[in-house]
């Protein structure tokens, strides 16, 4: 093996859900699965296993379904209940407005990346797992990957999409840490809103409940964002007190927080920078790690991964990464804004809080308005 060469049109580096969807697509546009290789450190059954909870948007759902990826196991999500703690006014989003099942779905990261790999198998694409890239060179007419078993990869195309989460990554262009950690779990509750998540903004950071698992409704995936400090208090305290804390962050619309599972904490912070060489592109975490709020993150890389495969299909050269670079610009900018803004705004205590509040009031009833932040947060910006 150490020695060996393999030459493909496209090689992706990381085969999370956005490597994954990236190869995917390149074969419905006329690559053949065979000139594409996946390349990540991970097993397939340690990737699936993985008990992560994640959002899709529905116009995610309809690029999944594109690939073959869908349906899956999933919760629908009928309506956003978005609230300011402490503040009146809320707005909520209803699917019925939009003439949709669903404004989008509640999955696990293990479940989309079981229906990405099994398309990808369908399609013969290339996997190399578990390998990583020990070093890269970029020549005129493509890139020499170098494996740390010692086999070399030639390829036209080298993608990175394989980003890993704020504070493991190197600094990019745009960084911005919201001294922020979120705390993440599963929940249930004693008297839930059936299909309704919530986003619910605190002094702190954005306290997010989104339904998932099961015909009755009771458990929550919950993203509860909080100063670093406080985070590692309540990632010690026992679960009656971390549920009572719970409660008195997000109120009583869902009753009371009946259990919780084993909970787990990550940094958040703002890392974005539109990378691209003549013949190597970044896409999805790599390009742009987002703060969770709203839960936008996947959702931009699914959308960079359809782009991509369309430009490359048309032609696997540095004309078609130039092209991608240009169509994606856009969206990019809008959603890491967007994000940016709303991860910041409803923090802290003071005077402009008030109106903040008012203004979700007054986004709940200015229908436009509403409608354009559903389909921003649904489709991007297209």
């Amino acid at each position: 093996m150490s020695g060996e060469v393999l030459e493909f049109d496209v090689a992706v580096c990381g085969a999370g859900p956005v490597g994954l969807a990236l190869a995917a697509f390149l074969v419905r546009r006329g690559v053949p699965g065979e000139r594409i290789v996946l390349i990540d450190g991970k097993s397939l059954g340690q990737a699936i296993s993985d008990p992560r909870s994640i959002a899709l948007s529905w116009g995610s759902v309809q690029l999944l379904e594109e690939v073959g990826a869908w349906p899956l196991a999933a919760t629908p999500i009928h309506q956003i209940h978005v609230s300011r703690r402490g503040q009146l006014g809320r707005s909520l989003m209803d699917r019925h407005e939009h003439g949709l099942p669903a404004l989008g779905y509640v999955t696990r990261y293990g479940e989309v990346v079981d229906a990405l790999a099994r398309a990808c198998d369908r399609a013969g694409v290339a996997v190399l797992r578990p390998a990583r890239v020990a070093s890269f060179d970029e020549q005129g007419d493509g890139v020499n990957l170098q494996l740390d078993d010692g086999r070399m990869v030639k390829t036209q195309v080298a993608v990175q999409a394989e980003g890993g989460v704020f504070g493991q990554q190197d600094d990019k262009a745009q960084r911005r840490d919201y001294e922020q950690t979120a705390v993440i779990a599963r929940v249930t509750v004693s008297q839930p809103a059936v299909h309704r998540a919530f986003e619910r903004f605190t002094d702190e950071g954005p306290l997010a409940l989104l339904p998932q698992d099961g015909g009755d409704g009771h458990q929550y995936a919950l993203v509860w964002c909080m100063r670093p400090e406080r985070a590692g208090s309540v990632l010690e305290l026992g679960d009656d007190r971390f549920l009572e804390q719970l409660g008195e962050a997000f109120g009583s619309r869902l009753g009371r927080f009946t259990s919780v599972s084993p909970r787990v904490a990550f940094p958040l912070g703002l890392n974005a920078e539109a990378r691209a060489t003549g013949r190597t592109v970044a896409i999805g975490n790599a390009a742009q790690t987002l703060h969770p709020v709203a839960g936008q993150g996947l959702n931009l890389g699914l959308r960079d991964a359809a782009v991509l495969a369309r430009e490359l299909g048309r032609e696997v050269s540095s004309e078609a990464i130039g092209n991608f670079m240009s169509a994606r610009a856009q969206d990019r900018k809008l959603t890491i804004g967007m994000t940016d803004v709303m991860a910041r705004a409803f923090v802290g205590g003071g005077p402009l809080q008030p109106l903040l509040g008012l203004g979700l009031a007054a986004l709940d009833l200015v229908k436009p308005a509403r409608m354009l932040l559903a389909d921003m947060m649904m489709f991007g910006r297209r």
